[in-house]
């Protein structure tokens, strides 16, 4: 940098107003010594520093020639910081402090609006209207793109992997990412069927990874072949983190192990507006003729059973945002989808989370507050995460907004005069609240099924699953793949096979209910009627049985089964498997979580199952 505008600048930055006296102006003078070390535009970002009263980083900074790569490397991290933002910097340090007001002074979110129950379609699998949303839902499918939200590690899982790489259930063994992606596949397949070749051919996947999850997420795409998915159908989006902030100024916080970096954490799912529209793929799914962007989370292996139904609802309805929804009791702990009616004429229809559902409630003329209605559930449905926007006018807002969401702060003060944290925090942000921002007119609804056949996220360790009430979901590995079997005998049920009851046994700490394990690919039993079709005459199961469908066209005629079946033909080719079937079987064996010869994926799930006696037909 020449030396006439090292000066120059120098000038520039002494004269800036430094509030906060001596210290500052001390830490500024630190920064002006070094200027010679920056480039032009890390010398505007050190005067935009200066000017949102972060002198403070520059506190303990030494003469040029000590650690001057550190220096710079701090300014290589603030720009990162201001580029990944919509709005830059200066835009998140003054939303903190305005959120960190309000948080100090303890603003109500809500305060002047009314909570009322919103309008949408209550479905009950396999009925006329389930059957009819499934199929105007798959029809609609080949215009449709998936966004898979995979930022986080499997820790608080008790597992060390990425949790996409968890096995949803250990009798096929298949993995999260795998079903998805299978799933995404043959949706694909039978939707460009019906289409006959109007409009795109195939779903893209876009998947939010993070510093922690990117690679991984990568060595598991590409060691399995994209699980069948071209690789160009796959696109990776890396979300950054976020600046943590050190007190109600909203200082930035440095880093306690290195001076020279500012301590970051993530900012939530909420980003992923952000980069679907920075990144330029919302636009490109949109030139390209696609109608509807799926959200859906990482450890849900039911999910793909409820997409077909709710995109019906969401092309029939013509919703611009439909958030997925099961049954709530009453001040259970997940969120609840409402309706809320602001005094000044304002309206929206979003998630309110289920701490302060109730006393919005019981503010707003609802003595009794959260209850449940004569259905036995809260009026309110249990949000689950899931959700399905129609591309046209999410691309609109976007544009106005660069796919900034509303965030929130949630400081853990050190004594009730709020004056200083705990430890650092920062803003957040949550991919459901982007409709606070929608105007009036949006059509925005919701689609809600019971929860077996929609909802068993994977999310508790064994020992806090084991905490749980009795009655309460444990959302552990253990009932997620349990509700996995669940789910698939109740629809051969309803379709007309004769399954037994399931037992109850206790697995790490949790009592659960043992259906037969019965598994297939989605392109076997895409949707109900699917299944339907390839079920005839008198089939029955009994509880201790296994059953394994990977082929696409298989008939189940007149199967009686008692033992394990592995019908494998995946070459397409029509198989009929009919008559008895009577084996040794596979069984089930408890394992203790603390036991560590037992590989983790099993550990944490408190049992493996012993693959004993089956027949495969091939």
């Amino acid at each position: 940098m020449a030396t006439s505008t090292v000066g120059s600048t120098a000038d520039s930055l002494s004269k800036l107003h430094i509030d906060g006296g001596d210290d500052c102006t001390a830490a500024a003078s630190n920064l002006v010594k070094n200027l010679s070390l920056l480039s032009p535009e890390q010398v505007e970002l050190a005067k935009m520093l200066l000017e949102m009263g972060q002198s403070h980083l520059f506190e303990h900074w030494p003469e040029p020639g000590v650690d001057d790569d550190e220096k710079r490397e701090l300014f290589n991290q603030v720009a990162r910081l201001n580029s990944s933002y919509p709005g830059g910097l200066p835009s998140y340090i003054k939303t903190a402090r305005e959120l960190l007001a309000d948080s100090k002074a303890g603003k109500n979110p809500y305060d002047g609006f009314m909570p009322s129950v919103p309008s949408g379609e209550n479905l009950t699998f396999g009925d006329d209207a389930f059957i009819q949303y499934e199929d105007a839902g798959v029809k609609e499918a080949h215009k449709a793109a998936f966004v898979l939200v995979a930022g986080g590690l499997g820790e608080r899982l008790g597992y060390n992997g990425i949790k996409v790489a968890l096995p949803s259930e250990t009798t096929s063994g298949a993995c999260f990412l795998q079903h998805y992606i299978e799933s995404i596949l043959a949706l694909q397949e039978t939707s460009c069927r019906l289409a006959q070749g109007d409009g795109p051919t195939e779903i893209p996947l876009a998947i939010m990874t993070s510093d922690d999850t990117h690679s991984r997420t990568v060595e598991l795409l590409e060691s399995n072949a994209y699980f069948g998915m071209k690789p160009t159908q796959v696109k990776l989006l890396k979300q950054e983190k976020v600046a943590c902030l050190d007190d109600n100024d909203a200082r930035l916080a440095v880093d306690p192990r290195n001076k020279y970096s500012i301590q970051t954490k993530p900012h939530g799912h909420g980003d992923v507006h952000s980069l679907l529209y920075s990144s330029g793929v919302l636009k490109e799914w949109h030139d390209a003729g696609r109608r509807w962007v799926l959200f859906f989370q990482d450890t849900n292996g039911l999910l793909f059973k409820a997409i077909p139904s709710a995109l019906g609802v969401s092309a029939t309805k013509g919703y611009h945002v439909n958030s997925l929804a099961v049954p709530r009791k009453a001040k259970e702990a997940i969120g609840g989808i409402t309706k809320l009616t602001h005094q000044d004429g304002r309206t929206m229809v979003i998630n309110v989370e289920y701490n302060q559902l109730d006393p919005l409630l019981r503010a707003s003329g609802y003595p009794d507050g959260d209850v449940n209605s004569e259905t036995g559930y809260s009026p309110f449905p249990g949000n689950i995460n899931q959700l399905i926007f129609e591309i046209g006018p999410y691309l609109e807002e976007l544009t106005k907004t660069g796919g900034a969401i509303k965030e929130f702060v949630n400081p853990k003060y050190k004594d009730s005069t709020k004056t200083a944290f705990k430890s650092s925090t920062r803003l957040e942000c949550m991919m459901q609240d982007y409709p606070k921002t929608l105007p009036p007119s949006a059509r925005v609804g919701f689609t809600a099924m019971d929860a077996w056949v929609a909802y068993a996220p994977v999310k508790n360790n064994p020992e806090d699953a084991a905490k749980v009430p009795k009655g309460n979901p444990y959302h552990s590995a253990t009932s997620g793949e349990m509700a996995i079997y669940k789910a698939n005998s109740l629809i051969l049920r309803k379709a007309g096979v004769k399954i037994d009851d399931p037992i109850l046994q206790v697995l790490n700490g949790q009592e659960v209910e043992v259906w037969p394990r019965i598994v297939w690919k989605p392109k076997w039993g895409l949707t109900f009627s699917d299944v339907r079709s390839k079920v005839h005459g008198n089939c029955s199961v009994t509880q201790r049985s296994t059953m394994v469908i990977k082929s696409p066209n298989c008939h189940l005629v007149d199967l009686s089964l008692n033992g394990a079946l592995i019908i494998d033909s995946s070459d397409g080719t029509e198989v009929e498997v009919a008559g008895a079937v009577q084996n040794k079987g596979w069984t089930i064996e408890s394992v203790d979580y603390k036991d560590t010869s037992v590989p983790e994926e099993l550990r944490i799930r408190g049992f493996k199952i012993n693959k004993i006696e089956q027949l495969v037909k091939p």
